[in-house]
């Protein structure tokens, strides 16, 4: 299992090497030339939807000795850095927030809590902008082969994301806290205790309806924004997208790359989605597939640098000494 993540993002590598190949990748190749630094431009545009995701995480802090919005955009970075680039299946970057969070002096209980909660509402706006992005791919193609297939995908997802936030309500941590310290004897005994705090901590705060509301509008107004990213990205490319086809493929191609957690990146999987999708709208496959490099020519300029800013966070602090 530990090698898991490995392999999969082997095989996505060489998927998207065969599309690429498979798909005049001369072609490619010179639609990303012609675009040249907009290109950078265009990743850089993705700075403005994770200040808002660091709004919507803030929202749900306890107001009392939370970080600022700058500190929250660092913690931010860092975790979307961790989840899109390493091998950790999405986990890694709420790991490594956790280590922050706890580094800028806030309890254990609300920074788990916090991470936990801001999770479940990700994915329900997540949800509700695949939703918004299917009516736009339905209006604009009809019920096409393609089309049923996302309606199935939707459809099945519909209760996962309800469960979710139930669960979280229900001292689900607590429960398996304690059945384990069972089975192990006694010997996690302490850890009961922690548990309970996280689960009261998590239900304050989905008992605070008004910091709920404003994190899941934060959140869905940054899906909505990076949808820009695509359209300058098209644009620069030399394709006159519009904003409708624009926030219809970021939409579907990020269901796309949440459904596949376990493969680093998404790795062959979002270029494959980038190909389908963008098919949908009549765009070609080179253009296609030029998205997605640019895609991740984004994961080089922004991603990237957040592991080094991780690295530099989580460099030991020098001791006082009397």
């Amino acid at each position: 299992m530990r090698h898991l993540g490995r392999i999969a993002a082997l095989a996505g590598l060489i998927l998207a090497v065969i599309l690429f190949w498979t798909q005049d990748a001369r072609a490619v190749v010179a639609l990303l030339v012609r675009a040249r630094f907009g290109l950078v431009l265009a990743g850089l545009f993705h700075l403005l939807p994770m200040i808002l995701n660091a709004r919507a995480w803030q929202a749900i802090l306890p107001g009392k000795g939370r970080p600022s919005l700058a500190r929250m955009t660092q913690l931010n970075w860092i975790r979307e850095s961790a989840n899109a680039l390493l091998p950790v299946a999405r986990l890694g970057g709420e790991i490594a927030a956790y280590r922050l969070l706890r580094r800028a002096r806030l309890r254990r209980a609300p920074a788990i809590a916090s991470i936990i909660v801001d999770m479940a509402l990700s994915i329900v706006s997540q949800f509700a902008f695949a939703v918004l992005g299917f009516c736009l791919l339905l209006e604009a193609t009809g019920a096409t082969p393609l089309v049923v297939h996302i309606a199935y995908g939707l459809a099945a997802a519909t209760p996962l994301g309800i469960l979710l936030v139930v669960v979280q309500q229900a001292g689900l941590l607590e429960r398996a806290t304690r059945l384990l310290d069972k089975l192990a004897a006694g010997r996690l005994a302490h850890m009961v205790g922690h548990s309970a705090r996280i689960d009261r901590a998590i239900r304050t705060m989905y008992r605070r309806r008004g910091a709920i509301v404003a994190c899941l509008a934060w959140r869905s107004a940054g899906w909505v924004v990076a949808s820009g990213e695509i359209w300058l990205a098209l644009r620069f490319l030399g394709y006159p997208a519009t904003l409708v086809q624009a926030v219809a493929i970021e939409a579907l191609i990020q269901a796309v790359s949440a459904a596949a957690f376990v493969v680093p990146g998404a790795l062959g999987v979002q270029e494959g989605g980038f190909l389908l999708i963008a098919a949908a709208f009549g765009i070609g496959a080179p253009m296609a597939l030029a998205l997605a490099a640019a895609r991740r020519l984004r994961d080089l300029v922004v991603f990237l640098p957040g592991l080094l800013a991780w690295q530099w966070a989580e460099r030991p602090r020098p001791t006082a000494h009397r």
